[in-house]
């Protein structure tokens, strides 16, 4: 049976008064619980947690948008499972977060890890991102014109192992399994291999590993057991189907090779690789370390009271910054929150994706990758060139050339200056054209000649200037680790991985948004709404509203008993009624 309490619908009474003092009432509905109670909570998507359960039948379960509600709230707090439990049946700002009357609540860890698991098997964690994102930069009219984009490393709960470990703990895993399901097969295996993996896998090549030379040796032995493992079992269908013997197979392709029938360790393997068998997705990026990453997109306009993130795009780690662009603008254009002008970084600023921005009417403002050419000397952003039709007009001298041909077909312009114009231009050295006794040539592609533009158009004020802007997402990169855990997760694995990335964003959305005083405003107005709270502020400046009270006005029953009893009705935070006679 399906319980829900919409959060949008009046209370006859409210069930947290008289449990706070005015003061921390106070803080709570102006921190990010009151954002979260009364503009986040109704935007859940509880129907992914009901079509678990029948509508009719069975025990109610529990109420579904404060389960919703707590799966957000532990993944941006950094809760375990353990203190989101605490935290759901005795933090009372917690409760009041969740909309949930705090007598005889009670959740069990199992009861919290199902819901989640339904949480995370329909994969909804995208989903609230978006709507919170979308909701909150609507409730704060931001300005998304200008934004910033770059990537943060994130960590699984996974050990970090070398090439050697990564390939004896993998065969250490499949030998327990074989030695669990099929005794004799463990047996018939050489004695010195079965030895050799027979301690934890904390303690495997303890005694090993002292220099490079028995590193190497070690290395070249594991791969050696790891290959006679992957023969041995191949065809053995009661084994070759285990996700240990596939992760076995899996380590030994990627990480060695047989040569003429010798297993050789590979040289390198690139990032795209198993780092652990517990986390499989994992992948490796040489600067930052195994694990996984995201795309972060912020607004960064000064117009904005706060800046919230618009995109998340989570990725594994060896994926390209440059690759990723394309998918960020197509996932900002699908939410209507597309940019005029996207600022990034130099890994973001190929010809390639300046066009694809180009295409989606975006100005993708970012340091053009490669070397620059040497002071002093010309580029093609010195030419008079057409880029209508690529044709050059005038040599920075001024020559105009005897032929300047376009070839569609291979996007490359042939042009010929004037030999004798060029052997006596006081510029030959800076000149880019091509010079011999015969012919001076210049050969370029439009995708050079655009590049050469922005190089020039960077070490200019107008280019610096608003750049400066970029830098800032590293100081929200820094804030989402230190606040919500995002730096280091405590789940591994693509889904949970993905999952927890979307809520950790939404939740730092929410921070910062509680932080603006626009949505204070809001929030106090929607309290207003719902309870017909009046403030002394309010009521001194509303001077002919005499029964007015100053705590919570229970809007409904206040109606109904100021009709029976001719007169106006006030509710009092202990919920005493009190009846206030006007002045003739």
């Amino acid at each position: 049976m399906i319980h829900t309490v919409d959060p949008r619908q009046n209370a006859l009474f409210d069930s947290f008064a008289g449990l706070f003092s005015p003061l921390a009432r106070k803080l709570v509905e102006q921190g990010w619980q009151g954002v979260f109670r009364h503009v986040i909570l109704a935007l859940l998507p509880v129907d992914a947690l009901a079509q678990e359960f029948d509508p009719v039948l069975g025990r109610p379960t529990k109420e579904l948008y404060s389960m919703a509600g707590l799966m957000l709230l532990m993944e941006f707090n950094d809760w375990t499972h353990e203190e989101a439990v605490h935290r759901y049946m005795f933090s009372q700002d917690v409760q009041y977060a969740l909309n949930l009357p705090p007598s005889q609540v009670s959740l069990s860890s199992r009861t919290l890890e199902r819901y989640l698991e339904v949480f995370r098997d329909n994969g909804v964690a995208m989903r609230v991102m978006d709507a919170v994102t979308g909701k909150l930069v609507e409730l704060l009219e931001l300005d998304v014109s200008r934004q910033r984009l770059d990537s943060t490393h994130v960590f699984s709960n996974m050990a970090t192992f070398g090439r050697t470990r990564l390939m004896g703990v993998t065969i250490k895993r499949f030998l327990t399994q074989l030695k669990r399901h099929d005794a004799a097969a463990y047996v018939g295996l050489p004695a010195e291999l079965l030895a050799r993996y027979a301690p934890s896998e904390h303690g495997l090549f303890g005694e090993k590993t002292k220099d490079a030379e028995s590193r190497a040796r070690l290395r070249q032995q594991v791969a050696e057991d790891m290959y006679l493992l992957v023969e041995r079992f191949a065809d053995d269908a009661a084994h070759n189907g285990r996700s240990t013997y596939q992760a076995l197979c899996r380590v030994f392709e990627e990480q060695c090779e047989v040569v003429e029938k010798k297993v050789q360790v590979k040289t390198k393997t690139g990032g795209a690789v198993m780092q652990n068998p517990s986390d499989p997705d994992a992948t490796y990026d040489g600067h930052k370390g195994p694990g996984y990453q995201s795309q972060l997109a912020e607004t960064c306009s000064p117009a904005n009271e706060v800046q919230l993130i618009t995109c998340a795009q989570p990725e594994t780690a060896v994926a390209s910054d440059d690759q990723a662009l394309p998918a960020v603008i197509e996932t900002l254009e699908t939410s209507d929150r597309l940019p005029d002008a996207m600022l990034a970084d130099t890994l973001y600023g190929s010809d390639a994706n300046v066009q694809t921005c180009v295409e989606h009417d975006v100005e993708l403002v970012a340091p053009v990758p490669g070397k620059a050419p040497d002071p002093g000397q010309f580029s093609l952003a010195d030419f008079a060139i057409d880029e209508t039709t690529e044709v050059v007009q005038r040599c920075p001298a001024g020559h105009a050339p005897l032929s300047s041909v376009h070839d569609p077909a291979t996007d490359t312009t042939h042009t010929e200056m004037d030999p004798a114009a060029c052997g006596t231009c006081s510029h030959q050295a800076q000149c880019p054209v091509h010079q011999n006794k015969k012919s001076s040539r210049l050969d370029h592609t439009s995708k050079e000649r655009r590049i050469d533009q922005r190089r020039r158009a960077q070490n200019t004020d107008a280019f610096r200037e608003p750049y400066k802007k970029r830098a800032g997402i590293e100081s929200t990169n820094s804030g989402l680790k230190r606040r919500t855990g995002l730096g280091r997760l405590r789940v591994r694995g693509k889904k949970s991985v993905f999952h927890a990335i979307y809520l950790k964003v939404a939740g730092w959305n929410i921070l910062r948004a509680a932080a603006a005083k626009k949505m204070k405003a809001i929030v106090a107005q929607r309290i207003h709404e719902k309870t017909g709270t009046v403030d002394e502020k309010t009521e001194k400046n509303a001077p002919t509203n005499p029964w007015a009270g100053k705590t919570y006005l229970q809007g409904t029953l206040r109606d109904v008993l100021s009709t029976i009893f001719h007169q106006p009705i006030v509710f009092r935070a202990h919920t005493t009624v009190r009846l206030i006679r006007t002045a003739a």
